[in-house]
């Protein structure tokens, strides 16, 4: 059986956050998953991690966005540029963000994502 490239992991990964289903998501993620944001936002450590960090950030969020701009692959990489859109209880919120994402044995085993952290946190809601 011939094993998925890159892009194919990476893409419903980000569907699935997208949709909020972590389960779904998490089934892309190894177990030694490295996940980067910016400063102030804390470096988290596998599946657990992952989600530890992102299920209380889109708490507040009724639905996602993930528009995919532009997408490349180049062997275990994959750089997909995108415009995040967070529709809250008042209002849709974009951020415009770049994910780097390493895959190794079918499993997302890195992912940082470039963004002005100070642009989402300063119109996020408090939690």
């Amino acid at each position: 059986m011939t094993q998925p490239s890159p892009l194919q992991i990476v893409r419903p990964f980000l569907k699935a956050l997208e949709q909020l289903d972590y389960e779904a998501a998490m089934i892309f993620v190894a177990d030694r998953c490295e996940y980067v944001n910016p400063p102030p936002l804390p470096v988290a450590h596998g599946p657990d991690g992952m989600r530890s960090l992102l299920e209380p950030f889109f708490a507040p969020t009724l639905h996602n966005e993930f528009r995919v701009l532009r997408e490349a692959e180049h062997g275990s990489s994959v750089f997909i540029e995108r415009l995040d859109r967070h529709q809250l209880a008042d209002r849709w919120v974009e951020l415009p963000v770049t994910g780097v994402f390493e895959i190794q044995d079918g499993k997302i085993v890195y992912w940082r994502d470039y963004f002005d952290a100070a642009t989402i946190l300063s119109v996020w809601p408090a939690s």
